[in-house]
């Protein structure tokens, strides 16, 4: 009954979705030459009402795709691809914190100057924040910096002040023991919210404000001048069919062209990786770090719920040398948002994040806050780990790098929103003055990070995560108090990253390849896998090819009986992946794009690095409204 009522909420909510398109294609499509309008009229897409600036404010053409080396190939002739193009000043891929708090004060700078700019803002979810997860209790630093004036809307959803912090270390199943709350984790003026919540909040905002928002278009490419810089980026073609032929409702994706292009996909972004290699942005820093969170969201009685409750642990179930630990948020009138980050350094092939996770809520310290409720949302993403160490070069011709693409995570303190919020208005301040001057690289953003209180806050912590890595959880905790207590983040050392997560994973044959016993899940406290999925409301069109690709350099090491991360690996993505997407079924293996809740774990994790993480078409993935 429990999985049926799931099911029918994901299809409800898919339902309310598709009565949605045909509003926002119109509304669109009157924008578009007919071309565009064909486009967008296939995307299927969840879009919000759209609030526009003038048409004026950019112009549309029809660019040759062979401009860019695209073509098709008739009869065996190769005949270029047009596709229609949107002409813009600033274009920013990505919807999430950062975007959003970009756009807003881009669109706050055009005000306050007369100078107008136009402003276009990609979302690859079916509606902004649908795609967005975090713990979240969200401290409000930067956007009182980005709207003073906040707390007097009454549709903020940020009402669930932080009461209490408790920290414990989990020795056992059972057992825990008290700690005092590090001061990382001090959490007075901070808010338990939903960060999916938040960004649509903002989303209406940046609307509100003139900057075009177009939620379920993917961008799939990145498109360059002939001076080798940026010049915007490209939606992903749709209407292909499962082996990427072109099907009877094909047509290609559509060139966003900017003056500048702000990429802020979050953590792992594939724009963002490959500008970051194009421009070898990270020549000067260590390679970055990841971690896995995997959370859910509980209803319970209200009577039973603590609104601003914070409870975070370390340990169990986790071993000492896995990095990691667990989060648990009571937000009124009565969720529960309950979740386990576990660093992707670790070495275990066997290891499941989602099912440590599973067996954690049985722990007393967790259990006794849900029994009695039910689980209603489920969500996973990657976070950036790395720290300061890690943080790349920001600028590059023709644009920049903004929040979770760049990494600007305080890893002690589990918070990211603050930081990248702040990235995206140094970002905008920065690009409208080089819109201004004509300057194709905006290199004062990067001057600006070095001077703000983002990098202050990301040195004073630096040291953290690899003083765990070096010593282990004991080590750590060691290291970590006397930083905070003692050296107050000014030891004159910088501890360094020296590998990426997917050389970290034991061979099979390693003695620290452990099998690991999980136990069933009981359906009231913890539950299989796929019916978690299904909380997450995933919705990919099953026509489309795998956005999940082997590279062509492991098509041969990687497919079929002799795959080596079966022989060599013991196959750990069958056990890391958060959606049940790759599996080994007679030794073969799987990979059930379908599933993907697009988490990037596996473009990370994977031995080798095997797998190329794409975007589906527009739309597709998870559709959180909790989380």
């Amino acid at each position: 009954m429990r999985s049926a009522r799931i099911l029918l909420r994901a299809r409800a909510a898919t339902a309310t979705r598709l009565r949605s398109l045909s509003t926002a294609r119109s509304t669109i499509a009157r924008r578009c030459t007919p071309a565009a309008a064909r486009h967008l009229s296939s995307t299927p897409v969840a879009a919000r009402r759209l609030s526009r600036t003038p048409a004026a404010a950019r112009h549309l053409s029809s660019t040759p795709a062979a401009a860019r080396g695209l073509s098709s190939t008739v009869d065996g002739e190769e005949e270029p691809i047009e596709r229609d193009s949107m002409e813009y000043d600033v274009v920013i891929v990505g919807g999430g914190p950062a975007g959003l708090a970009a756009a807003i004060r881009l669109k706050q700078l055009e005000e306050s100057t007369g100078n107008e700019i136009s402003v276009c803002l990609l979302e690859k979810a079916s509606e902004v924040g649908a795609h967005v997860v975090s713990g979240n209790v969200f401290e409000p630093r930067a956007l009182d910096e980005l709207l003073p004036d906040w707390r007097e809307d009454a549709d903020a959803p940020l009402q669930t002040k932080v009461e209490a912090d408790t920290f414990a270390y989990l020795h056992s199943e059972t057992g825990a023991i008290p700690l005092p709350c590090p001061p990382s984790l001090h959490n007075e003026g901070n808010y338990v919210a939903s960060l999916s919540q938040v960004v649509r909040w903002l989303g209406e905002k940046a609307e509100s404000l003139g900057v075009e928002v177009y939620p379920g278009f993917s961008a799939a490419e990145v498109l360059y001048d002939e001076n080798g810089g940026v010049r915007g980026v490209a939606t992903r073609d749709v209407g292909l069919n499962k082996d990427g032929s072109k099907g009877e409702n094909y047509e290609p994706g559509m060139e966003l062209l900017a003056k500048q292009t702000l990429l802020a996909e979050g953590a792992r972004g594939s724009c963002s990786e490959e500008v970051m290699q194009i421009f070898d942005l990270r020549r000067d820093c260590d390679p970055q770090q990841f971690g896995l969170g995997v959370k859910e969201v509980w209803e319970i009685p209200e009577e039973k719920c603590q609104p601003g409750l914070v409870q975070h642990t370390i340990g169990w179930p986790l071993t000492s040398d896995t990095y990691g630990g667990s989060f648990l948020y009571h937000m009124a009138p009565n969720l529960v948002h309950v979740g386990l980050v576990v660093g992707l350094d670790y070495a275990n092939p066997h290891l499941s994040p989602y099912k440590e996770f599973q067996r954690l809520k049985h722990h007393p310290s967790m259990a006794k806050h849900l029994e009695g409720g039910d689980c209603v949302a489920y969500a996973a993403r990657v976070i950036n780990e790395g720290g300061l160490q890690s943080v790349p070069k920001l600028t590059f011709p023709g644009g920049v790098l903004i929040g979770c693409s760049a990494g600007f995570l305080n890893v002690p303190k589990i918070k990211g929103t603050h930081t990248a919020m702040k990235s995206g208005m140094l970002a905008a301040e920065n690009v409208f003055e080089a819109i201004q001057t004509e300057e194709r690289e905006a290199v004062g953003y990067q001057e600006a990070f070095q001077s703000s209180w983002v990098y202050d806050e990301l040195n004073e912590v630096r040291n953290y995560k690899p003083a765990f890595k070096k010593w282990g959880l004991f080590g750590g905790v060691a290291y970590a108090g006397a930083s905070a207590y003692v050296m107050k983040g000014k030891e004159p050392w910088t501890f360094r990253h020296d590998s990426v997560d997917s050389s970290t994973t034991a061979r099979i044959d390693d003695p620290r390849a452990k099998p690991i016993s999980y136990p069933k899940p009981d359906g009231k406290l913890s539950f299989p896998l796929l019916e978690n999925v299904a909380r997450a409301v995933v919705d990919h069109a099953d026509t489309q090819p795998s956005h999940l690709v082997v590279k062509d350099e492991f098509r041969d090491s990687m497919v079929g009986k002799t795959a080596r991360s079966l022989r060599e690996y013991g196959a750990p993505e069958a056990n890391f992946c958060p959606a049940g997407v790759y599996e080994y079924p007679d030794d073969e293996l799987v990979i059930n794009a379908q599933n993907c809740v697009h988490c990037k774990c596996c473009s990370i994790k994977m031995p080798l690095e095997y797998i190329k993480w794409t975007v589906p078409e527009g739309g597709g993935g998870p559709n959180y409204q909790l989380t």
